[in-house]
């Protein structure tokens, strides 16, 4: 992934002994122009991310936080002024993404994985089917696939709709981020077993079975992935902590666009638990309202 100097000059500096990790999860459209999946960690891209999540892992390795945010989140883009967070890939890739992300949290993103929309279709296919617990039953925008409530089976299309929904809810956005976190969870979930963390062969087999699906950086290699595996092999991955990225409200835009506007308190305590890794603090603060 390819940052301008100036870009590069502009990132927040971490603290030489903070072992914890932060990972940009990227859900990303197929580009209109058909361009490698690749492309957007190099540049602007016709992508927008339908869903952007930030994982944080502490020093200790103990537990594993998602933090999805709200893709029509009304934020500074550096060089471009304000607009939707999910505008930065289109504007200028995975770097600007992050760079947004990161001006917002003065938090340094140290490695970025991205998944193309179909990428949940094939590798929810791979896996044989991924079973989620579903909250609010509905059936799918333009289609007659019938998500019942309770524990549902996704695979192949149904999978990628169940992600990708959000007409179906009275507050469309929110909904579609959880029940992306969801699959998420689930997925991790059936991949990561107990037995799996603590045996390098299976993780190997693991990142193999999925690599096919994701984009990663170039410093995020099978190796890298292995050893982050085998740290953590403490963490019931049924219990991963996910929330939302709180707002303040919806909105409308200058220019007319319906959006979400940022909650500044929420992002300030959110940016000191990153950099203190105080995460499960802030969270017993203020516990998910999902």
């Amino acid at each position: 992934m390819n940052f301008t100097q100036e870009q590069e000059n502009a990132r927040p500096v971490k603290d030489p002994d903070d072992g914890s990790m932060n990972i940009l999860l990227v859900g990303v459209d197929h580009a209109d122009d058909d361009s490698a999946q690749s492309a957007a960690l190099d540049g602007a891209v016709s992508q927008r991310s339908d869903s952007m999540m930030l994982v944080h892992i502490p020093e200790d390795r103990s537990q594993i936080y998602v933090m999805s945010t709200v893709r029509d989140m009304y934020v500074d883009i550096p060089g471009h002024g304000k607009n939707k967070l999910n505008a930065a890939v289109s504007l200028g890739g995975v770097p600007l993404l992050m760079q947004t992300l990161e001006g917002m949290l003065d938090t340094k993103i140290d490695h970025v994985a991205m998944i193309d929309f179909d990428g949940f279709k094939e590798l929810s296919t791979a896996l044989g089917g991924v079973t989620v617990k579903n909250d609010i039953p509905f059936t799918a925008h333009d289609t007659d696939y019938f998500y019942p409530k309770g524990e549902i089976t996704l695979e192949g299309d149904r999978a990628l709709r169940f992600v990708r929904e959000r007409k179906s809810f009275t507050n469309g956005d929110y909904q579609r981020v959880a029940n992306q976190r969801k699959f998420i969870a689930a997925t991790a979930s059936q991949l990561l077993s107990k037995d799996t963390l603590t045996n390098p062969v299976k993780l190997y087999d693991i990142v193999d079975k999925v690599s096919p699906y994701l984009t990663f950086d170039s410093n995020f290699d099978a190796a890298t992935m292995v050893g982050l595996g085998m740290q953590l092999k403490n963490v019931d991955p049924e219990h991963m902590e996910m929330f939302t990225m709180p707002t303040a409200g919806s909105s409308t835009s200058p220019d007319g666009q319906s959006i979400e506007l940022p909650n500044e308190a929420a992002i300030a305590q959110i940016s000191e638990a990153l950099k203190t890794d105080t995460m499960a603090q802030y969270l017993k603060d203020n516990p998910p309202q999902e």
